[in-house]
Order: C-alpha cells, then sequence, then structure tokens
C-alpha cells in the first residue's frame, strides 16, 4: 500500500530529525579541550607537575580518591584500617582490571609503592612516612610506615597505582630520569585502572582520551556523557581562545587572564572561576657559594637573608595582581593558601613597600650598587608576564633582573638540575595539608626515598624549619600539629626560604553546551563531564 504523500513527508522529517539528534549525541560524546601546554610525561610516578596530572588522574587510580565534594573516598580500595600503630591496612577492590584487561592485585600495589619510593620519583610525598608494603593476599596490602603519618589517607591521593606485569613487560620498572628527559615506553603510554584510557599521544600534538568501558566505576551516580577526550596543546593565548569562540573546541583550561572578562559577556561560552590552592612565589638558589647567573663573583647575595628580605620589600604585590593578573589572584604572606590545613590568618599579611629600607638591606649585605641577575620563568601564562612585571620593581633598589622566558616542557628539568639562581614557579596542596607544601619546598633535601625538599631547586636549608617539619609529620595531636605549622610558617615568612606572591584564582572556559564540575585542584575529572 502506497504511504500518503504528508505521511511521506513527516516520516522523512522523522528520519532526518532522528538522523541529527543520533549525529548530535555521538558528538556529544567527545570532549575537545585546548591547553597551553602538553603533559611532559605519562609516566604515573616521574614528575610531579600540574599538567600531567591533569591527564593521568583519569586514566591512573590511587587507593582513595576525591568525590564531587573534593571529600576523600574509597578508590581502589574498598577500606582501611590500622591494626597498629605501624601499619595501615587496605582492602582492595575485587574484579579490578587494568586497560590491558589484567587484573588488579596487592602486588600492583606493592610494586607501585617501590617503584615511587625510587629516587627518581618526585612523588614521593605522595606515601609520605610509608617505608614499605606487604602483601598479605591478593586483595589486602599493608602499608608499613617507617614513620607515623597522622594524615597519610590524604597524601594517597597522589599516589597512583601502576601494572607491575605491564612495567615488566615494557622494561619499565623505574620511574623515567625527567631532568634528562629520558625516553621510556611509559613516558608515551599508560595502563591504568581509570575511567579514561590513551588511545593516542602525540606529544605537542594530540593526545586522545578514550572511555574505558570496563571501568569498575562506570556506575557512578555522578558520571557524565563523555566518552573521549581530544587533548589539544594550543600555544598562542589568541589562537586558543579564537578556537572556542569558533566552536573549534568545547573548552580551554586556564584561559587567558587577560580575556576573561570578555569571555564572561560572550555569548555561547560561561566562565568557571574558583580559588585554587596554590601559590606563586619566587625561590633563590640559597645553596651555592657564588652566583651561577649573574656578575656577582666569589659569593651569592641569595645565601645572605637581608638581600632576600630586600627583594620582598621591592616588590608590589598588590600592583602584580591588579595590573598583571586583573584581580585573578589574592596577595599572600605564606606559601600555604588559605584552604590548606595549618594557614594562619595573622601570618598571611604581605610586606608594605619599603624600596629605601630595601637599599639599606643590600647596602648592609654588601651591595650598596645592587648586582645582576637572571630571573628563569617558564612561558606558561602568566608566569613570564608576572617575572616581567618583578624586573622594574627590583630595579628600583638596584637589582638588575633579566627575565629568561623558557618553553614550558623544558622548564621543570632546568631546575631539577638546579641549573637557576632565581626563579618564579607555582606550587598546589592536593592533599591540603601544610606539610606538603613546606616538606616539598622548604625542607632540606633529604635521604633519596625521604620526599624531602623535593621541589626545592633552590636548595634552601634551615635545621630549626626542618627539625619542625620532621615534628609534623609524626604529631598525631592536631591541635599540637597545627601550633608546630605555624610556627614553621613564621620562620619560613621570616627567613624568606622562598618568597610567597598570590594565591591563584583560577578559571575554566567552555561552550554553553558543555557541564563540568570545577574541582579545588584545578584537575578536571573528564568522567563527570557532560557535552548535550
Amino acid at each position: 500500500m502506497r504511504v500518503p504523500t504528508c505521511f511521506s513527508r513527516i516520516a522523512t522529517v522523522f528520519v532526518l530529525c532522528f538522523a541529527v539528534a543520533a549525529a548530535f549525541s555521538a558528538q556529544a560524546k567527545t570532549l575537545r579541550m585546548g591547553i597551553a601546554d602538553d603533559a611532559t610525561t605519562l609516566d604515573p610516578h616521574s614528575a610531579n607537575i600540574l599538567g600531567n596530572s591533569r591527564i593521568l588522574h583519569s586514566v591512573y587510580e590511587g587507593l582513595v580518591t576525591r568525590d564531587k565534594d573534593f571529600k576523600i573516598a574509597p578508590a581502589l580500595a574498598l577500606s582501611w584500617s590500622q591494626p597498629d600503630a605501624k601499619t595501615w591496612r587496605f582492602k582492595l577492590r575485587p574484579n579490578v582490571k587494568f586497560h590491558d584487561g589484567s587484573p588488579f592485585t596487592a602486588d600492583d600495589v606493592v610494586f607501585s609503592l617501590e617503584r615511587v619510593l625510587h629516587p627518581l620519583s618526585n612523588l614521593k610525598s605522595s606515601v609520605q612516612g610509608v617505608g614499605s608494603a606487604k602483601k598479605i593476599d591478593d586483595l589486602t596490602v599493608d602499608l608499613v610506615m617507617g614513620e607515623p603519618n597522622p594524615v597519610l589517607i590524604l597524601h594517597l591521593v597522589n599516589f597512583r597505582i601502576m601494572s607491575k606485569a605491564w612495567a615488566t613487560k615494557h622494561n619499565v620498572l623505574t620511574p623515567q630520569n625527567h631532568k634528562e628527559k629520558e625516553e621510556t615506553f611509559a613516558a608515551r603510554n599508560t595502563n591504568g585502572t581509570g575511567p579514561f584510557k590513551v588511545t593516542l599521544r602525540q606529544p605537542d600534538v594530540k593526545t586522545v582520551l578514550s572511555d574505558n568501558p570496563d571501568w569498575w566505576n562506570k556506575a557512578a551516580p555522578d558520571r557524565g556523557n563523555v566518552k573521549e577526550v581530544i587533548w589539544t596543546p594550543v600555544k598562542a593565548p589568541s589562537t586558543r581562545i579564537a578556537a572556542l569562540l569558533s566552536g573549534e573546541l568545547d573548552m580551554v583550561i586556564d584561559p587567558p587572564i587577560q580575556d576573561r572578562e570578555r569571555l564572561k559577556k560572550t555569548a555561547g561560552v560561561k566562565l568557571q572561576i574558583g580559588n585554587e590552592p596554590r601559590v606563586y612565589y619566587l625561590a633563590f638558589d640559597a645553596f651555592r657559594d657564588e652566583l651561577l647567573h649573574g656578575n656577582v663573583k666569589g659569593k651569592n647575595p641569595f645565601k645572605d637573608q637581608r638581600v632576600r628580605e630586600a627583594v620582598a620589600l621591592a616588590i608590589d604585590i598588590n600592583g602584580i595582581i591588579n595590573k598583571v593578573m586583573r584581580g585573578y589572584g589574592r596577595p599572600t604572606g605564606l606559601i600555604v593558601a588559605k584552604e590548606v590545613q595549618g594557614w594562619s590568618a595573622d601570618l598571611d599579611a604581605i610586606r608594605k613597600v619599603d624600596v629605601a629600607k630595601a637599599k639599606k638591606l643590600l647596602a648592609d649585605a654588601g651591595y650598596p650598587n645592587g648586582f645582576e641577575v637572571t630571573l628563569d620563568s617558564t612561558n606558561q601564562v602568566p608566569f613570564g608576564e608576572v617575572a616581567q612585571a618583578i624586573a622594574p620593581m627590583l630595579a628600583q633598589i638596584g637589582i638588575k633582573v633579566t627575565p629568561n622566558i623558557i618553553p614550558n616542557p623544558s622548564y621543570s628539568p632546568k631546575l631539577e638540575k638546579f641549573d637557576s639562581s632565581f626563579y618564579i614557579w607555582g606550587w598546589g596542596s592536593v592533599t591540603v595539608d601544610s606539610l606538603y607544601v613546606m616538606q616539598a619546598l622548604v625542607r632540606s633535601r633529604g635521604v633519596e626515598k625521604s620526599g624531602d625538599g623535593d621541589a626545592n631547586f633552590g636548595r634552601y636549608s634551615n635545621t630549626k624549619l626542618d627539625a619542625l617539619i620532621d615534628r609534623i609529620k609524626t604529631e598525631a595531636d592536631m591541635k599540637k600539629r597545627d601550633a608546630l605549622i605555624k610556627e614553621a610558617l613564621a620562620i619560613q615568612r621570616n627567613d624568606i626560604g622562598v618568597l610567597p606572591l598570590l594565591q591563584v584564582v583560577t578559571a575554566w572556559a567552555f561552550k554553553q553546551n558543555v557541564t563540568a564540575p570545577f574541582a579545588t585542584n584545578n584537575i578536571p575529572y573528564f568522567y563527570r563531564f557532560s557535552v548535550r
């Protein structure tokens, strides 16, 4: 029987609409993300860098994680207990598979613990205090403490579990030597248990994350509909924003500060803003006896606290926030952000600019005419802009600064080699605890497996501060622990092991049809994202 013409047209329209809807639905499962700089490595235990974590947190998992409210939640561990003061016992989640289909067991936790404690790892702080791991059975493992850590669970958020069998097969039993830019299989390939797997890796060009259909948590109530993430480094800020506005990108993470107000007013685009527990700071080579990158011979000005204080008194932090950051920052006198456990309001005030006092301090230290020095910075926005703003401020007291803006992939390796006299960098607290920050930035560099001073690239050292940090590591009474933290922060503030500048106010820019809950640690948890 012939269908009447009107019904034929309706049917045709219906089919076309269905096809369009189906195509849109398929497209809605892909998130195209633009970012200024690519990850420097995919090795989960090599370099502790935010850009790397933004990929790795979707690929590798830990024993615990953060839920949508940023509270600690079970991940590869179902539960944990303390049979005795030196032991944390974890009951592991059954029926979990790595991306290659192999089963996750206690052997992988033991192996990952050994790997993260290797001298080449820069993530030893993720297992602070742990001395070894012991398999009890396939789904039970003990972390045996070398020293007590009352907040171990907070640290374990950053402890990523790797397959022992896969690492053995591909000869990546130890972490990549990041500072020497070593090429390893694990630096470009992954095998985690997380919601996404890396299916294409073209460094500095494109990385594709694809849905892991066998993920143990695929029925999570906060699961979005994104099944593929196309991660594209786009170095030029104007190009990145143009691609978002034209629809070529769905999301730009950390959009340029100068574009944020415009994006707020742009139809079809939305801007999410949040405080991140990350502080930008200046650091000094306080170790060498002679300035490496400057004109001073036979001595090193930055070993003298008076010189470091002179630098602090010359820098107009509010001016940097208003003119360079355009208000997207909060001045801070502490190396920890105010959301971090142990932060102290009465220590957080910044120094007032005092050029006359700064000049006197320099003269008293033996530099009445100042000196010349190179200030290293990554080209990642806005570090370079902040470095350039600091130069004329220090010129007022006779310190002639030459900003050295370095491509981001080369910046961390340079610092890791201690090849800097003066540099600007940022550090966030994934644990939201002061110990993580102080141990990394201002604790004297310690024995290879300690994690002490892992990011102390100026090799600053203060024995009194070291002793306090070591006490904080093991103090179980939280009131006493907070008092120790306050005392340590006061010493750091006065001695200026590093000079805090500002706490970051960060932003994500999206097309209107993207829904993505903002994460305090500035890491996108892609499995929670949806595209309509």
